[in-house]
């Protein structure tokens, strides 16, 4: 995909007062609220696209400003345009309520940003959001739902009038986001399981989800996404080695191309990738890193040119 968002034309699906707002890998996409008193935004993308997110907005919103930000959850490709946005317009914002002691020490082990080796500015919370809340976004009832699997603390929202539902990276139209929890030996398969049956339990005519374009096909969705979870869960390591797989990417994705030589080095400063690999995956940092830049050039994900490896 694109790095540059767009309000995609698909909008007409949605109702009047929403527009989505399509990101690629790094950026998680954002939903607009405005019915014309108030407007929200959920979530806010990485931070290297911090300037594009306010740019996107500032385009949708016109004279009119944004009163506040909902996060379904803090990793970083999700919320790394609040501390801007805040800025701009001193918006309120919402996080999810297991959250909220890390942002207030703004503790990056917690935030999973250390973990994960990537950034976000510093960004403060006005109030919490929880399992059971009712928010009204767009002048619509919206269901905070808990979500836990990708995220310990992540969210998704459902607006039961429209049968609209914000999935985060609980349910994507091929997939979900990668069971971070598992990496380090903590529960996430049955928590991933679990939402995604709470989902299929919901009436949902349109899902936007965290990565890739909206889509009607919920049961096609949930089926893909139960077969790609038993099969991780069958095997930890399949989702450690993927999950090493996405981490890498997402640097690429950040900073375009790295050294070679220094690929094994900068993989090995990333904990989560150092921890799954002393837990399930076992192999040096040298045949890791090798491993890893193979099947990401066998995908057409990136490329080796002149000892860079490039992203694609």
């Amino acid at each position: 995909m694109s790095q540059t968002p767009t309000a995609m034309a698909s909008v007409a699906a949605l109702p009047a007062c929403m527009r989505f707002i399509e990101r690629d890998w790094l950026s998680a996409n954002g939903v607009l609220f405005d019915d014309g008193t108030q407007t929200a935004l959920v979530d806010t993308g990485y931070t290297t696209h911090r300037e594009t997110t306010l740019a996107v907005v500032q385009h949708l919103l016109g004279t009119r400003r944004l009163d506040c930000i909902v996060n379904t959850h803090l990793h970083s490709d999700h919320c790394g345009g609040n501390a801007l946005l805040q800025r701009t317009w001193g918006c309120r914002t919402l996080i999810p309520s297991g959250s909220a002691q890390a942002v207030s020490q703004w503790d990056v082990h917690q935030l999973t940003f250390e973990a994960t080796g990537q950034r976000c500015e510093r960004f403060t919370f006005d109030d919490v959001i929880r399992d059971g809340q009712m928010l009204e976004l767009g002048g619509m009832p919206w269901t905070v739902i808990a979500a836990p699997g990708h995220d310990p603390q992540m969210v998704v929202l459902y607006c039961a009038p429209a049968r609209v539902l914000i999935s985060a990276d609980a349910l994507w139209a091929n997939g979900f986001g990668v069971i971070f929890p598992e990496l380090e030996g903590a529960s996430g398969f049955a928590e991933q399981r679990a939402i995604l049956h709470r989902i299929a339990q919901l009436d949902v005519d349109l899902v936007i989800p965290g990565h890739g374009p909206m889509f009607a096909d919920v049961q096609g969705a949930l089926q893909r996404a139960h077969s790609r979870l038993d099969h991780l869960s069958a095997d930890p390591a399949r989702n450690a080695r993927h999950a090493t797989k996405v981490l890498l990417k997402f640097l690429l994705l950040e900073h375009r191309q790295v050294p070679m030589v220094d690929v094994p080095a900068i993989m090995d400063t990333i904990p989560l990738i150092a921890t799954a690999n002393r837990l399930y995956i076992g192999m040096e940092p040298g045949a890791l890193a090798e491993w890893a830049v193979a099947d990401l050039v066998r995908a057409g994900a990136a490329a080796i040119e002149h000892d860079l490896l490039i992203d694609r």
